[in-house]
C-alpha cells in the first residue's frame, strides 16, 4: 500500500472505524473487538482502529528496512497486523509437497 492508500484508509477509519480495521486485519478478533468498542462509544473504536493501523504500518516499514520484529504488539490478535501484511498477498498458492497422486505421470 502506498501513501495514497494509507490516507484513504485513515479517512475511512475516521468515518467508520470497523471498516478500517477490516481492511488491514480481516475478519477476526480485532474486528469483533473494534465493533464492540465502537458500539460502546465512537472514541474508543477510533483509538483501537488507529492503534492497529499504526502497528500494521510500523511493522510493514520495519520489514522493508530489513528488520524483523519478533515481539508481539500487545492487544493485537491478527497475524496480518503483527507481521505488517507480509506473507498475506493475494493469489498466493501453496505448492504441493509430496509425491504426485497415483496414476499421474
Amino acid at each position: 500500500m502506498g501513501a495514497a492508500s494509507a490516507v484513504l484508509l485513515v479517512l475511512v477509519t475516521i468515518l467508520l472505524p470497523p471498516l478500517g480495521v477490516y481492511a488491514i486485519a480481516g475478519c477476526g478478533a480485532d474486528l469483533f473487538i473494534n465493533i464492540c468498542l465502537t458500539c460502546l462509544g465512537y472514541f474508543p473504536g477510533h483509538l483501537h482502529a488507529f492503534y492497529l493501523e499504526y502497528v500494521y504500518y510500523d511493522r510493514r516499514e520495519q520489514t522493508k528496512m530489513g528488520g524483523i520484529n519478533t515481539s508481539r504488539a500487545p492487544g493485537v490478535y491478527s497475524e496480518r497486523v503483527q507481521s505488517g501484511g507480509t506473507g498475506y498477498g493475494y493469489g498466493t498458492i501453496v505448492q504441493p509437497t509430496g509425491p504426485p497422486p497415483a496414476g499421474h505421470h
